[in-house]
């Protein structure tokens, strides 16, 4: 998360709840209904994490209400095993607790952040290691630590050229069968500060073509590993397969 989407979000929430949220796309006509915790919980479908999330009490957690169901459906294979989890973008620090809560004891856990007030919005055995996602040699530094990496969850600055940068240092270096997130991709469409349009959703475009790209004899643009890629409002879900192989048959 930005800078500048942290002063936004501060800044409105000190309004209160029931407003609308224009400045994602200003000028755009674009509104988003900003509501109470006990009102999102109305709109929000049922899961593990949404109930984990609505009766959160620690450091503060920004989520969009139709994340969570798919955080649930997605991250509840990790739940109770001694997954390698990093979070890109640790703001207040909540979002580390949350997964902490969900994925149990077992789990090794680390938020990186470009603010250095990060570092201390961590509780153990969480760490938070300060430094840019669109550091290679960076990233490289903090999953050799971890002793590498299953899931990456991506809420950084959400700038195309950064989810570029750190998809290509950590999806290498993610576990086979792992999972890769990236967040908040509606900021491709807006005028969000520093970004260009349709940056990473043409990305995204070529890792689903690298994915087909055996039936052709294409060469991959990003990676031979795409396992499975799903995309939701504002969300990708990338699954890592590093044997893959299909063949055409017939029965009987």
């Amino acid at each position: 998360m930005t800078a500048y989407l942290k002063q936004e979000k501060r800044s409105l929430a000190r309004k209160g709840a029931g407003w609308i949220y224009r400045k994602f796309n200003p000028g755009k006509g674009t509104a988003h209904l900003i509501l109470s915790r006990e009102e999102a919980k109305t709109i929000t479908p049922s899961s593990a994490v949404a109930n984990l999330f609505y009766n959160h009490a620690g450091r503060p957690i920004t989520k969009w209400t139709h994340y969570l169901e798919r955080y649930d459906q997605f991250f509840a294979r990790f739940k109770d095993t001694p997954v390698r989890m990093m979070e890109i973008g640790v703001f207040e620090g909540g979002s580390l607790q949350l997964w902490r809560k969900f994925l149990g004891p077992k789990a090794t856990i680390y938020g990186i952040d470009i603010d250095p007030a990060c570092a201390s919005k961590v509780d153990a055995p969480n760490q938070v290691r300060i430094g840019s996602q669109d550091d290679p040699d960076f990233l490289r530094s903090v999953v050799e630590e971890m002793g590498g990496v299953d899931l990456v969850l991506d809420d950084g600055s959400h700038k195309g050229s950064h989810i570029i940068a750190s998809f290509r240092a950590l999806f290498p270096l993610l576990s086979h069968g792992g999972l890769y997130v990236i967040e908040d991709m509606h900021a491709d469409y807006s005028e969000f500060p520093g970004s260009r349009r349709n940056q990473s959703l043409s990305f995204i475009k070529r890792l689903i073509d690298d994915m087909h790209g055996h039936y052709n004899g294409l060469e991959p643009q990003e990676s031979p590993h795409i396992g499975g890629l799903h995309l939701f409002d504002s969300m990708a879900f990338i699954e890592k397969n590093e044997n893959h192989c299909t063949a055409n048959t017939n029965v009987p």
